[in-house]
C-alpha cells in the first residue's frame, strides 16, 4: 500500500475527478466516468483507516468529528499539486473517504463551455440566482467562474458560505470573504444571517438545504443583495416546485409571491459524456420575465417550460434544446442526447432518422 499522497498524485496525473479509499475495494479513481483501480489487492479496514488518518494529518484537521458523527467534509491543499474536497465517513464500521480533485486556479469559463448568457449573472446586483443540477454536474465550477467574473469587474464585498471551500479566490477589484462550515461557522443559516451585517454585495450560498436557509436567503435577496445558491434539481420547473414544497401549505402562496419578486434566473446544468471521451455541459437558462413571474405567483408552474422554448430572444434555452445543439455540433451521440433529455419522446422526433430505438431515459 502506497501513501495517500502517492494516490493523490496519480489521480491528478490521470486527470481523475475522484479518488476512492474504501475498505474491501482497491484504491480507485474515476476517470471519464469509469472506476479504475490504482493498487493491487483490496484495502483492509485497518488500511483504509491508515489512509484516512493520513488525509487528516495532511489537512491538519482533527479526526474527532468524523469519529463522533460518522461523516465529515473538508478541503485540502497540496502545494504544487491541487486542491481536494474530502468527504470522510464510516461504512460497515470502517473509515472511508471520497476525494474530489479540484484545480488550484479558477477555470476559464470559455474553456469549460459555459455560455456567455450564464456569465451575465456576474453583472447582476440584486435578487436571487439559482444554479441547479445533479451532484457532480459542474455547479461548483460554474459558481466559481461567476464569482471570479465579479471579482475582476467591480468593487464589491463577496461573501461565500461553502461546505467545504473548493476554489480559492484572490482579492482583485472585489474583497472576498470565504467561510467554511464547521471551520468558520456552525451552519449555513447562522453564517447567512451574520453576512447581512458584513456589508455584502454578493452572497454565495453553497446549498439551500432546508426551510430556514431558503427563507433567510430570500430575505437577503429582498433587501438589495445578490444571492447565488444551488439546489440538486434539474430544470427550472422542478427547482421552483422544490422551493415551494419545502414550506407548509399555509405559507406556500406567500412564498410564491415572494419568490416571484426576488428570483431573477434559474440555471440548470448537467455533464454529458462527449464523443471525444470527455464531459460536456448542457444548460437550461430561465430568466424571470413578466410572464414567468405571473406563472410563479399564480401557481401555473407547469406553463414555464413552454415559455422558455419561445423566449430564445431573451436568452432563455431549454435543457433539451441545449442537448440538441450539442448533438448537432457532433459533441454527443444520439443515445446520450435521449438518455439525458427532459422529454426524450419529443427530442427523439427532432433527431429524425438518427434517433436510436430502445434507449434508456435518465430518471430525475
Amino acid at each position: 500500500m502506497e501513501s495517500v499522497l502517492t494516490y493523490l498524485e496519480q489521480a491528478v496525473e490521470k486527470s481523475a475527478s475522484d479518488l476512492f479509499v474504501i475498505a474491501g475495494k482497491a484504491v480507485s479513481m474515476k476517470c471519464e466516468g469509469e472506476l479504475v483501480p490504482i493498487q493491487d489487492g483490496r484495502l483492509k479496514p485497518e488500511d483504509s483507516e491508515t489512509l484516512v488518518r493520513e488525509i487528516y494529518d495532511m489537512a491538519q484537521r482533527p479526526i474527532d468529528r468524523c469519529i463522533a458523527t460518522g461523516d465529515d467534509d473538508f478541503s485540502l491543499s497540496v502545494v504544487g499539486l491541487a486542491r481536494f474536497r474530502v468527504n470522510a465517513y464510516r461504512q460497515r464500521g470502517s473509515l472511508s473517504a471520497v476525494i474530489r480533485v479540484v484545480s488550484f486556479g479558477i477555470p476559464n469559463w470559455q474553456n469549460m463551455s459555459i455560455p456567455e448568457e450564464v456569465m451575465k449573472v456576474a453583472r447582476m446586483t440584486r435578487g436571487m440566482v439559482l444554479v441547479t443540477g445533479p451532484a457532480g454536474g459542474g455547479k461548483s465550477t460554474t459558481l466559481a467562474c461567476i464569482v471570479d467574473a465579479v471579482n475582476h469587474s467591480r468593487d464589491a464585498h463577496i461573501i461565500t458560505i461553502e461546505d467545504p471551500i473548493e476554489y480559492l479566490h484572490r482579492n482583485d477589484k472585489s474583497i472576498i470573504s470565504q467561510r467554511e462550515l464547521a471551520m468558520d461557522t456552525a451552519s449555513y443559516v447562522t453564517a447567512l444571517r451574520a453576512s447581512l451585517r458584513q456589508a455584502p454585495d454578493v452572497i454565495l450560498l453553497g446549498e439551500m438545504r432546508d426551510l430556514d436557509t431558503i427563507q433567510t436567503a430570500m430575505t437577503a435577496a429582498e433587501t438589495g443583495h445578490l444571492v447565488i445558491s444551488t439546489l440538486h434539481t434539474v430544470g427550472a420547473v422542478n427547482t421552483i416546485d422544490r422551493i415551494i414544497d419545502v414550506f407548509p401549505p399555509a405559507q406556500q402562496q406567500q412564498i410564491r409571491i415572494q419568490l416571484a419578486q426576488v428570483l431573477k434566473t434559474v440555471i440548470s446544468q448537467q455533464l454529458l459524456p462527449s464523443t471525444d471521451g470527455q464531459l460536456v455541459p448542457a444548460f437550461e437558462i430561465m430568466h424571470l420575465n413578466t410572464a414567468v413571474r405571473s406563472m410563479v405567483r399564480d401557481s401555473r408552474i407547469h406553463q414555464i417550460d413552454s415559455t422558455i422554448q419561445t423566449a430564445s430572444a431573451e436568452g432563455m434555452v431549454s435543457m433539451d434544446e441545449s442537448i440538441l445543439r450539442l448533438y448537432k455540433a457532433g459533441r454527443i451521440t444520439a443515445e446520450t442526447a435521449l438518455h439525458y433529455a427532459m422529454n426524450p419522446d419529443a427530442l427523439q422526433k427532432k433527431l429524425g432518422p438518427a434517433s436510436p430505438k430502445g434507449y434508456t431515459a435518465k430518471a430525475y
